[in-house]
């Protein structure tokens, strides 16, 4: 044995030396071994789980994504139809008020005198002004019919400048003149500042509406003055069974573009009109362009077989969400019709786009599982070098530090992997555990997963968060349902005291709340008051409007007024600060109980039914016009006198415009045989056999109007006799 330095060479110190070495060498060797497997199986479970997770998140992600889509497009397709409905159904209210008044005029005009109207003034221009045109060869003064027309001049301008979608009306008649408000004034002369000609009889508004007899629109077209794209709404207008021409209002597409707006900003929305032609496209729609009437292509006929039909079931029904392939790309459509023209609104998406997300979420998945890979590969080599080099410096040591780091891997990687495993099944959390604190590159790692799994975790709870606001405003529409019935009287019999008369009424909106309203109310011990009203418009606004009518009129009735004034005195009223321009049509009437004498008014409602001498018939009173529409207003009152048994039979627009799915109507025929099948029943059975043949009519088809109706049976004074 020699001794060398400070070691011994040889002897038992040799044989120790040598047994360490050989425990050094095979327990890295073992170390190495096992890192080795350990690492590639690691490996093996991160690439399975993330092949696992990505098809779970691609499945997941995929039926969210529809689901959304579904929710969004659809529903917001299905809004954006209604309020575009809602706003041809102003148009067409617009024209039918126009065609009233115009009416009205013609059947007194015996007793007008002509009223003064102007040809275009230049300086006028960008003023709404009434002005007075004419075909080639038709002088205006001439005309027998310009000097009653002209009386509506007023009216017209004040219809344009209270509205936000009315740039112009006009009135064109039979000898080949017009009445006209705009602000193109400037527009009507030519370059050498003579005043042009104005073909009325050949317009197609004009022709149409005069060969139907009947409310009818345009396709698109140009405005003559404006050169803005526009529909016509027209109607027309006769006097004695005689043509005396046509009212008409131009709805500008750019006044429709801000009404209805497509659902997001990479969807997009049409309107297609009842030829199948697309009269309103938002900017940028891919499939869907807007051109003049006689340019336009029918897309029922479309060479894209898919987009054909999917148009032509939008026009009939709510299509729900659904994939129509049109030039290679697939897309997301929803339709919904527009039942007062009989149009339908088209919403799309490209797939694509709705799939980029979960393509992005993906990527930055895979991002992430890289990079840990990537430091777990780094940490580990540096690891196994700091062993080697800890073994050949420190022998006895290094055999246990090498057991030690050993151990420090191979725990939390079994139970990362159990974890890992479990998630992929379960779906359960992955989260952190003081084993994986390791704070080396398996600490890393385990971050990793936990950032990865929680961000999983926080987009489901978006999504329900999501479900849950729908839910939420769902609940607050029935409140308001809620609120709005308990505002009308529902108790029945009102006054069971009272025998001189039985009443019975009901409201059903179309929405979950609505615009019509009824009440009664004993004003002392011998008046009733009874009030039968609809609002303008529909939904929650309308339902608000309604409120503030019902309180106003009940108001002023309680001060002993007469029908004719407390209308007045509502309109005041409802007209003061009116900047939504709502109004209300109102049937009111005050029973006089002790004589059966019933004094009314009516400010544009619907006729009133009476059974006298054992059946129901109308009463046509005239109207008065609707109370908050124009301010200044008087109306009229009349008197009837009721006997005992006669019966009173007030309703809403409801009733005769509820709609089958052939988009028939019920009709005031129809009530009218209702309410004969069994004249002599109670109010409230007279009620019940109407809602049963509205039902029976319609058939499950969806109303836009509400049902609402009263009846009176008129029983006598308290001795059932008339004093």
């Amino acid at each position: 044995m020699r001794k060398i330095l400070c070691f011994r060479i040889g002897g038992l110190h040799s044989r120790i030396l040598r047994l360490v070495l050989i425990l050094l060498i095979v327990t890295v060797s073992v170390n190495f071994g096992v890192s080795l497997y350990q690492a590639r199986y690691l490996s093996d479970i991160v690439s399975r789980t993330r092949d696992e997770q990505q098809t779970a998140i691609k499945s997941v992600s995929g039926q969210t994504i529809r689901q959304l889509t579904e929710s969004s497009l659809d529903k917001s397709n299905a809004l954006q139809a209604y309020i575009a409905d809602e706003m041809f159904a102003d148009v067409r209210n617009d024209v039918m008020v126009l065609k009233q008044l115009a009416e009205t005029l013609f059947e007194k005009r015996e007793g007008l005198a002509p009223y003064p109207y102007a040809r275009p003034d230049a300086a006028n221009d960008g003023r709404l002004t009434a002005q007075v045109l004419s075909e080639a060869g038709v002088d205006d003064a001439d005309s027998e019919y310009l000097g009653i027309a002209a009386h509506m001049s007023d009216t017209m301008t004040a219809m344009c400048s209270h509205s936000s979608y009315m740039h112009n009306c006009f009135f064109g008649l039979a000898d080949g003149t017009l009445l006209c408000v705009d602000s193109y004034s400037a527009n009507k002369f030519d370059a050498s500042g003579r005043l042009m000609d104005f073909p009325v009889r050949e317009c197609p508004w004009y022709q149409n509406a005069a060969a139907s007899r009947e409310l009818c629109y345009s396709g698109v077209g140009y405005d003559t003055y404006s050169g803005k794209i526009c529909v016509t709404c027209s109607a027309p207008v006769e006097a004695d069974g005689t043509l005396v021409g046509v009212v008409g209002i131009d709805l500008f597409l750019d006044s429709m573009e801000a009404y209805v707006s497509a659902p997001s900003g990479s969807s997009y929305l049409s309107i297609i009109n009842s030829d199948g032609q697309a009269v309103f496209a938002t900017q940028g729609n891919p499939l869907f362009t807007v051109e003049t009437a006689e340019n336009a292509a029918d897309l029922r006929d479309s060479a894209e077989k898919e987009l054909a039909a999917f148009v032509t079931s939008a026009m009939q029904e709510r299509t729900g969400l659904q994939t129509v392939n049109v030039g290679g790309n697939a897309y997301w459509m929803a339709g919904s019709p527009m039942k007062t023209v009989g149009w339908s609104v088209i919403s799309l998406i490209e797939q694509a786009q709705t799939e980029q997300p979960v393509q992005e979420m993906l990527s930055s998945y895979d991002s992430i599982n890289e990079m840990a890979r990537s430091r777990y590969t780094s940490g580990r080599t540096r690891l196994r070098t700091l062993s080697f080099l800890a073994t050949a410096g420190i022998l006895l040591l290094g055999i246990i530090a090498a057991l030690l780091v050993a151990g420090r891997i191979v725990r939390p990687i079994e139970s990362m992997t159990a974890d890992i495993t479990e998630g992929a099944k379960t779906g359960k959390l992955f989260e952190m555990k003081p084993l994986y604190r390791t704070g080396d590159e398996i600490n890393v790692l385990a971050e990793s997963f936990e950032d990865l799994s929680k961000k999983t975790q926080q987009y489901i709870e978006d999504i329900t968060a999501i479900t849950k606001e729908k839910e939420r405003v769902d609940t607050e529409l029935s409140l308001a349902s809620d609120i709005q019935s308990a505002m009308l009287p529902h108790v029945f019999p009102p006054f069971p005291e009272r025998k001189e008369f039985d009443l019975f009424a009901v409201m059903e909106p179309a929405r979950e709340v609505g615009g019509d309203f009824y009440d009664f109310f004993l004003i002392d011990d011998d008046h009733l008051c009874l009030v039968m009203a609809d609002v303008s418009g529909k939904g929650i606004p309308a339902a608000l409007y309604m409120m503030i009518a019902k309180t106003i009129l009940q108001s002023c009735a309680m001060l002993g007024r007469s029908p004719a004034e407390i209308l007045t005195k509502t309109n005041e009223g409802l007209c003061s600060d009116n900047e939504v321009e709502m109004f209300v049509t109102v049937w009111l009437g005050i029973l006089e109980i002790s004589t059966g004498t019933l004094t009314a008014a009516n400010a544009g409602h619907e006729y009133p039914v009476l059974m006298q001498d054992g059946s129901f018939s109308l009463r046509k009173d005239k109207h008065s016009f609707a109370v908050g529409g124009m301010a200044g207003m008087h109306y009229k009152e009349y008197t009837l006198r009721l006997q005992p048994g006669d019966k009173l039979f007030l309703y809403t627009d409801g009733v005769p415009e509820a709609a089958n799915g052939e988009r028939g109507m019920f009709g005031t025929e129809r009530m009218l045989e209702a309410l004969n099948a069994e004249p002599d029943a109670s109010p409230e059975m007279l009620l019940k056999n109407v809602r049963k043949a509205v039902r029976e009519f319609v058939q499950g088809a969806e109303q836009f109007d509400d049902l609402t109706m009263l009846c009176l049976e008129y029983k006598g004074n308290r001795n059932g006799q008339l004093h």
